[in-house]
């Protein structure tokens, strides 16, 4: 038996059967560990993970037991009985351990039908093998009414959290990997970012930089770059420019940023002569993988056009809905931002916003639904538009979000990332080949993700379709 899709049913005392059984699967995070230490108060250092929640698979890191019992009221409370549905007691005997990155199934099944509305259910939670972790005999009280509620009734944390850098990865997986010019990967953050990107077959690189520095940091990172191609240029600025032409030569296909300052590398896309530049304006998506939310969040521009002119918005935006649909966004619902959901003339924001999207229907933005201008809540937030009783067919659906500068795309992308904990990738696009222009601070993980962005946007362009799909139709 399984959960419904939009929403929760349950099973009165009436209607349930000995035997019946219910099932869900979970996989523990860094998040859930954190989120449970701090309701709970419990700071075992053995249950809490490193500051690093990306770290997923650290045996290290032992998932409180009790937090592991939790888990089966999820499956009493939610699909079997489901809702209406009260404990009596819970008894566990724990044969083994959890660890952050682990795939759990936990199962239920009534043993036992007592006066009404009394049910006893034999409980489980076994790891990906089938090995039992924790069983135990729930006592409940079951629903004697039927109870539906729809999926704008369920609090957030119920409904589940989303992560969608893993599945755009699992899909670049499947491309062949791509050559890719690393300039200055020449601190251990930066080249293992690279290498781990190659480990997993997103990226064939061809290191550039001071071959003294990368060894270094190789060695200080603690790994074997023996096999890869390292191109000896101590020179920032050098570095980059041969970046750009071995993009010209078709020997690399994306360009990947190490240890050097953006400026340095763009400014040898960007030239005039011998650059890498195309009809369309150069401009930076940032992709957040939001726990809340059920698709990627795209914001642009936050990273390149300080304060880009309305053709230049039309670059912006045309980007963005490209490498929405490389990443299985069928037809994107793109947010043009401004201070308010209504053309005001003395906010210029809100004017460019009013004749994108009025381009947007004259077809001269494509491959996505364009309206603005809209404000940040009722771009996203499908009550704070009826509040407002604002008509739109975006507001409170968009996955992009086009700012009106980059000072308000780079403060927003940041806040998401260090208050909400979302996790950033991003990508350079508009040029002849995908830049990753990660920060210098980001992990592991953010590098590779945008590897994988990168890969996801080659093979779109090449093929004008992605091979996936994350939203299955137009809505």
């Amino acid at each position: 038996m399984n959960a419904p899709v939009n929403g929760l049913k349950n099973r009165t005392w009436h209607e349930l059967k000995i035997g019946d059984q219910a099932s869900i699967e979970k996989r523990v995070t860094a998040r859930d560990l954190f989120l449970f230490a701090h309701a709970s108060g419990n700071m075992n250092p053995l249950n809490i993970p490193h500051l690093d929640v990306q770290n997923e698979g650290s045996t290290s890191v032992v998932a409180p037991s009790i937090w592991i019992g939790s888990l089966i009221s999820s499956v009493l409370g939610n699909i079997l009985p489901g809702p209406g549905t009260l404990y009596r007691s819970q008894n566990f005997e724990f044969m083994g351990r959890a660890h952050v990155g682990d795939l759990l199934k936990i199962a239920v099944t009534l043993i036992e039908k007592r006066e009404s509305p009394g049910a006893v259910f034999q409980t489980t939670v076994s790891d990906i093998n089938g090995v039992c972790i924790a069983s135990g005999t729930a006592i409940v009280d079951a629903p004697l009414e039927n109870v539906y509620l729809g999926p704008n009734e369920l609090p957030a944390l119920l409904m589940g959290e989303y992560d969608h850098f893993d599945r755009l990865i699992a899909e670049a997986k499947k491309l062949d990997p791509m050559p890719t010019a690393v300039v200055c990967p020449d601190d251990a953050m930066s080249l293992a970012g690279a290498f781990l990107a190659m480990t997993e077959g997103l990226i064939k690189p061809i290191l550039i930089g001071s071959r003294q520095k990368i060894q270094s940091a190789a060695e200080e990172a603690q790994l074997d770059i023996s096999s890869i191609e390292l191109i000896d240029i101590a020179d920032h600025k050098l570095a980059a420019a041969k970046a750009v032409e071995l993009v010209h030569q078709q020997k690399v296909t994306a360009i990947m940023k190490g240890n050097l300052h953006s400026d340095e590398l763009l400014s040898q896309v960007v030239k005039k002569e011998g650059g890498l530049r195309t009809l369309r304006r150069i401009s930076h998506v940032f992709v957040l993988n939001v726990a809340s939310l059920e698709l990627p969040l795209f914001i642009t521009d936050a990273a390149i056009n300080i304060a880009p002119d309305l053709p230049t918005k039309v670059d912006i935006i045309q980007n963005a809905i490209e490498l929405a649909r490389a990443c299985g966004i069928v037809f994107p619902y793109v947010a043009v931002l401004s201070a308010v959901e209504t053309v005001s003339f003395n906010i210029p924001s809100s004017m460019d916003a009013a004749i994108l999207a009025k381009m947007a229907d004259r077809g001269q933005i494509t491959g996505g639904l364009v309206d603005g201008p809209l404000a940040m809540d009722n771009a996203i937030d499908v009550g704070a538009a009826k509040t407002k009783h604002l008509t739109s067919p975006v507001a409170g659906k968009a996955q992009i979000l086009v700012v009106p500068n980059l000072e308000a795309g780079n403060m927003l992308a940041k806040e998401l990332t260090f208050i909400s904990h979302a996790q950033p990738a991003g990508l350079v696009l508009g040029a002849q080949v995908p830049i990753m222009l990660t920060s210098r601070a980001d992990n592991e993980l953010a590098r590779l993700a945008s590897c994988a962005l990168a890969q996801l946007y080659h093979a779109f362009q090449l093929n004008g379709y992605s091979s996936f799909s994350l939203s299955n139709a137009k809505v």
